[in-house]
């Protein structure tokens, strides 16, 4: 069974206080459809960053992909994918938190 879908604005400023209590600070770099805009998590790591996307499981779930990848990839490279994304699709969310270990703040099943 597929889970409800949750209102964009309403699971940015969610996973933003989820990192603020883990801490791990986030911040909208790009603010999209307030109800149904996709999102990316942009997670900037010690050893690089990793760009998370999402979708729907097999299931129907929701989930994330490494979008960039399963290893960390440098800023740029992150920067460019998200780029190329938000030309495609003008109504995705950006947002970016510090993520020593490049795991998201929030709960977060991860597909590869």
């Amino acid at each position: 069974m597929a889970d409800p879908k949750v209102k964009a604005r309403l699971w940015v400023q969610s996973a933003l206080r989820l990192g603020d209590l883990a801490g791990r600070p986030g911040m909208v770099i790009r603010s999209g459809d307030v109800d149904s805009g996709g999102v990316l998590v942009v997670l900037r790591g010690q050893e690089g960053c990793c760009v998370l996307s999402q979708l729907r499981a097999g299931d129907g779930s929701a989930a994330w992909m490494r979008a960039t990848g399963p290893a960390p990839v440098p800023e740029p490279e992150a920067d460019a994918y998200v780029a190329r994304q938000v030309k495609r699709d003008p109504d995705l969310w950006v947002v970016e938190f510090a993520a020593p270990d490049l795991l998201p703040p929030f709960e977060a099943k991860i597909v590869t």
